[in-house]
Parts: C-alpha cells; structure tokens; sequence
C-alpha cells in the first residue's frame, strides 16, 4: 500500500474534495444554490470600536469555574493565554507532548485506513451488521426493511463510547446514522423511479442506534449482542418539549397535538452529557423534503421561513413524499418544523422515548456538547451547519444533580427545556484595512478579539416561554430560530460546526469547516474571525467564555490548508513542522488536554483524516495527522482514550462517477466486498494512545 507523497498533493487552487453526488443526498446539494441567510447583518468592517470589550472584560476581573476531569478547575481569566510564560533569555524548545508521541502519517490516498507505526486497527462495526436478535446478517443482494431495523444503519457519524459500570472493557458505542446516498446501497438503483422497499429500507437505515461493544483480546473492540442494544429510526416516535410544543407551528394531520414526532434524521454530531445520555443534532433535515413539479406555493410567510432553511417546493433527491404524504412540503408544510432540533436519547433505558429540545432552537445543528460550571450550571453550545450562518449556546436555569437515580434523572432529563438561548455576535479591535481577504496576519500578528451572547429565548418550566426578540413569539423563536437570530444582528460565520469545552481549561474550540462564497460578489466580506476570501479549509476558533454570562473573546488557534502557503496559521508554531490540515469538521479531547480534529472535505486532495493538536506551550499550534480514512470517506465522530481511539468512516468510496455496481472501493471488505460505513479502532501494542 504505497503513501502518495506530499508533494504531489498540495493544491493551493482546490477546492473541497467532497463529491456532487455526497452533496445532493447529505445537505441538498447546499452548496450550489443560493445562500439561506440573505440578512443584512454587519460583518466586522462595519463596526468601528471606541473600547476594545478584550480591555473590559480584563478590567472587571471575571473569573470562570470549570468542571473538568473529575475535579474543579479556573479557567484563565478572558481574553489571556493559557500558554505559559518562558524565559525572555531563553525560549523554551518545543519537545512532543504526551498524547502526541506518534509518527504522523503522510497524506496519501490509498483505499484504506492508515494508521502510525506500532498500531494496529480493527473494524469494529459495519452498515447492515445485526445491532437486534434476530437480525439477518448483511448480504447486500438481500436486503430488507424489517432487517435494516435490526441492523446497523449506514452512513454512521458521530459516535459515542459510554464505559458500562462494574464491566472493564465494556462500552456503549451511541452512533448517528446521518443519511442514505441509495446508489452505494442499492445494486440496479433507478433515482428517478426508487421502490417502495427502498423508501422502507432507507427509513430503517437512518436515526441512532446503541450497541454494547468490548474489548479484544488483540486489543480491538468487537460488537455483543447486549441488553441495550437498540435502533431508532426516521419513524420512532419522540417527544417534543419545550416552547415549540403544542404550538401551531408543529401541528400536523398525524399529530393534531404537535407534541410527538414520528423519527429523527440528518443527525450529524452530537455530545455526551454528564448525567449519561447523548446528545443529537438535527442537520440537513431539509433534503428530506419535496413536492410535486408545479405544487401551489405555501402562503408568503411559510415560503420566507422555508427559504430561510433551504427547503423548496420541487421533488426530492430521495423522493420520499412519493411515498409519505408527510414529506410533502405543499401537503404537509408543518411536519419539517418538527425536525432540526438538539435531540437527547437516554441510552441506559431502551425503552425510553427520546426527546426533542425546542428550547435549544431549531435550525441545522451540527451538535451539542455540554460544559458544566463550578456551581453546577449546564451550558450547551451548538453550531449552525451552513455558510453564513451562527454559533449558539444554551445557559439551563436548572443545576445539574449527580447520580442516575430516578430523582436525579428526571431533573437532568429536564435541564435542556429550561434556560436561556443566546447566539453570538463577533467583534475585533483589529483595523479593517488589515483584514483583505489574503489571510495575511494582522500587525498584532494573530487573529483575536471579542464577543457578546445575544439573547434570544427564554424558556421555563412546562413549555413557558418569553421571546426576547422583538416582533416574534416564543413560539416563532423556537421553531424559525435562523430568524430570530438574523434580527438579533449575529455574526455570520463560515460554517460553524462542531463546538466542544476543554474539560482542563474550559476554552471552548468551534470547527469552522470552509466557505468559498466568503467574499464572493453579494455575500458577506471577509472580517478577523474569517479572515480569507474563498475560504476551502476553514479555520478553528478557540473561545474563552464567560461561561453563563453573555461577554468572551476569542482567538484563531488555526488557520487551515497548506503549512507552505501563506495564508495559513498554526498559533505561532513552526509551519514547517506541521500536517497539513483541510476543513475541519469533529472535535475531541484526550485526557491530556490536547485538541483533536477529523475533517470533511480535505481540499488538498488527499482523503481525510484525524489529527492532534497541541493547545499549551511552546508546542502551542502543532498539528500532527493520527490516521487517514480510504478512498471517498470522512473521518467522523473521534473518540480518544487512553487505550484506543475510533473513528467512524462514513461514505466510503462515494464519488461522482461510481455506484455500488462500479465501485471506487471496497474497504472495508476488500476483494468483491461492498464498501460499507463503519467504525474502526486504533490501539497500540503495550502501551497507550500518543506516549
């Protein structure tokens, strides 16, 4: 299995690897039709700054608590460094950090997962293995709906491994299954004339699923037919909580009383909570909706708040209203407001019903991840999914309880539908002449400044609610949240994907994918959080919040792509000694505080991957790639432990010219297998991940 070499990688003039065909089934072919968010609101260049809120924010002295590794930690007061202080005399010499011992990988683009020296892999599970006694084992020339119920779904995403109590080696592994692309399922697929088997098979192949895995005595994890296992669809039912519950907006012929929902589908990433569920968002709900050629158009309100989210009256990739009139946008217009929500699933009950938090807001979530302060305060941050759009936080009224008793249980369940919503609006004291569109560093030679939470919902107890938006109900705050957040004046962003707390620090880093309309005629221009036209790699941004206030400031801890080219920044660190890195998508943390990154869309063309990234010190910025997935693939849902690492390999060998009958891959299976999405784990022989 030759590595291509770098050299013969490096574009700087790419764009996004990822295929049309991926684009038309994930997020409806997004990215080739107009921007949703066509509000006016104010990039950077606009503002002029009389006091830097960096100035105010050190002058009040805010102080943050932060729960992380079991213990209580202070963050660094806003706006510092948490690199620490070296010698003027001498500068301290960056030497590899734990959990970054390893060799990294060369970008390629071979048809595999590769891995560094000294580690070995395994798959773990695969679409259509048996999740449900009784399953049927995957055979691809024979597949049925009521298997895929008992299956693995495909495209799996993000992924979460929950340790069971009293049982070493054991795990829940929690997946999202984000959407179908029927060519790579379906041998002899016609898309313009889908079976009604196929409908079934693809209502089965999307949602969640739990599945008990353990430990190998290799060192891998394998799958075990447990008492959890579990699969939610696009058809089980969920309750909806929150302000949006009962409200007209959700009301439907199937559920006149607009307070449970039949499935849940395009979840992309997710989180896990402390109290022991996981966390869900909603993405691309949109694609999964259509309308006949010629249907009579919606009344003009209902279209501004479809356009908003991209959905339109024509027929469907998938063409599932052909067969559901509740996918019918012109029959049906309500049933897509009951999607596009931060969905929560208890996965210790399999019995049950997951839940819908319209207090969160309803727009493309990537994810959620929750940060817990030192007194007990639940903070959820999420991000808006698409170009131009808005980065989110939810502060819950209530405080956590420790313990999965029934009493702490039922508190917990409860902390999501209750608090305020806020989205953000950025800020830099940075002269707009220095931001042109290049990339080119500022004088002060980085990327920083600060921010304000903007509010927008308040919710309480029993679906009570108060809009803080003028002109909108709570209701419409709620369900049409894109909307309420353009009135507020937030900050356009370029895609603003995965958030996640530092549980060391309590810095919170959000994945900013890319955005090559940034710039472009019509479009918002470019400001010090997204600094170049154009934008193919996107950035990360690293946060330090005032947890459960409204103030912070920030910083770029990367600015992606080629080390060579000018345009890109790895927090000061030599760039000669760095992975190139390409559209950031998933985030994590080892145990050791160190950053870790998969990617979409890898626009140096080679495949995607996952990578470690160095937050303190003189190693502050270096980025070192673990492993790269096969042909076709993304890298999603990272999990990092001491003992292993996994990734889930969705659509691998998915590329405009090929189908399950012309196959660009065959990973995992090889020969004449069928490529399949996947988890695989990496584990090292004798000792633990990066040391």
């Amino acid at each position: 299995m030759a590595l291509v070499p770098l050299n013969l990688l490096v574009s700087h003039d790419g764009k996004s690897k990822r295929q049309h065909i991926l684009c038309r089934y994930k997020c409806g072919d997004a990215c080739s039709k107009p921007v949703p968010n066509t509000s006016e609101n104010e990039y950077f260049g606009d503002i002029v700054k009389a006091l830097s809120r960096r100035s105010v924010l050190q002058a009040s002295g805010v102080a943050v608590l932060a729960v992380g590794a079991g213990s209580v930690l202070a963050a660094c007061s806003p706006g510092e460094s948490s690199t620490p202080a070296t010698s003027s005399a001498a500068p301290a010499v960056p030497q590899t950090l734990p959990g970054m011992k390893f060799d990294a990988i060369a970008p390629n683009s071979s048809d595999a997962v590769v891995i560094p020296s000294g580690y070995q892999q395994g798959v773990v599970i695969s679409w259509g293995d048996p999740v449900l006694p009784g399953a049927p084992g995957f055979d691809v020339a024979k597949q049925t709906a009521a298997g895929q119920r008992q299956q693995f779904g495909f495209n799996n995403d993000f992924a979460a491994m929950l340790p069971i109590e009293g049982q070493a080696g054991r795990f829940l592994l929690v997946t999202n299954f984000e959407y179908v692309t029927p060519q790579f399922m379906f041998p002899g697929y016609q898309a313009d004339a889908p079976t009604r088997e196929q409908f079934d098979i693809e209502i089965a192949a999307v949602g969640m699923g739990v599945v008990e895995v353990e430990r190998t005595p290799q060192g891998g994890l394998r799958p075990v037919m447990g008492r959890y296992n579990r699969r939610i669809t696009a058809d089980t039912p969920f309750t909806l909580t929150g302000p949006a519950a009962g409200a007209d907006f959700v009301k439907t012929a199937a559920d006149p009383t607009g307070r449970t929902v039949a499935g849940t589908f395009a979840n992309c990433s997710g989180g896990v909570t402390p109290w022991g569920t996981v966390l869900s968002g909603e993405e691309n709900f949109h694609t999964y909706f259509g309308a006949a050629e010629g249907a009579p158009p919606v009344n003009p309100v209902d279209t501004e708040r479809h356009d908003r989210y991209g959905v339109k009256l024509e027929p469907s990739e998938l063409l599932w209203e052909t067969f559901d009139p509740r996918f019918d946008a012109a029959k049906s217009p309500n049933e897509m407001n009951r999607f596009g929500y931060v969905v929560e699933v208890n996965p210790w009950d399999p019995n049950s019903t997951p839940v819908k938090h319209s207090a969160m807001g309803r727009l493309k979530h990537e994810g959620a991840n929750v940060y817990v302060t030192g007194d007990g305060s639940v903070v959820a941050y999420t991000g808006d999914d698409e170009r131009f759009d808005y980065m989110y936080k939810f502060v819950s009224a209530r405080k956590i309880q420790p313990g999965r008793d029934a009493a702490a249980m039922a508190n917990n369940m409860a902390i999501l539908d209750e608090g305020t919503l806020y989205v953000a609006k950025l800020t830099s004291d940075i002269p707009a002449s220095e931001i042109d569109g290049s990339g080119t560093l500022p004088a002060k030679g980085s990327f920083a400044g600060s921010g304000t939470w903007l509010p927008l919902l308040r919710s309480g107890a029993g679906g009570q609610a108060e809009s803080l938006v003028p002109g909108m109900s709570p209701q419409e705050v709620a369900v049409f949240t894109r909307l309420a957040a353009d009135k507020a004046g937030a900050t356009k962003m370029d895609r603003p994907e995965d958030f996640e707390a530092n549980p060391k620090t309590g810095k919170v880093y959000v994945a900013l994918t890319n955005n090559d309309e940034r710039g472009a005629p019509g479009e918002a221009a470019v400001d010090a959080v997204n600094p170049r036209n154009d934008n193919k790699s996107g950035q990360v941004l690293e946060i330090t919040d005032d947890h459960t206030g409204t103030e912070f400031t920030w910083d770029l801890l990367l600015v992606c792509g080629d080390p060579a080219a000018a345009d890109t920044y790895f927090a000061g660190f030599d760039k000669t000694k760095v992975s190139p890195i390409s559209c950031p998508d998933n985030l994590a943390f080892d145990s050791h505080g160190n950053l870790w990154i998969s990617t979409d869309g890898n626009a140096l063309d080679s495949n995607d991957g996952l990578f470690a990234v160095a937050l303190d010190g003189p190693n502050r910025g270096e980025t070192k790639q673990f492993l790269t997935v096969p042909l076709g693939a993304e890298t999603c849902g990272p999990v990092i432990t001491d003992d292993f690492v996994t990734v889930s390999v969705q659509h691998p060998g998915e590329n405009d010219d090929n189908s399950i009958d012309d196959p660009l891959s065959r990973w995992p299976e090889g020969g004449n297998g069928t490529a399949r999405p996947s988890v695989v784990a990496v584990w090292r022989n004798g000792g633990n991940i990066g040391v």
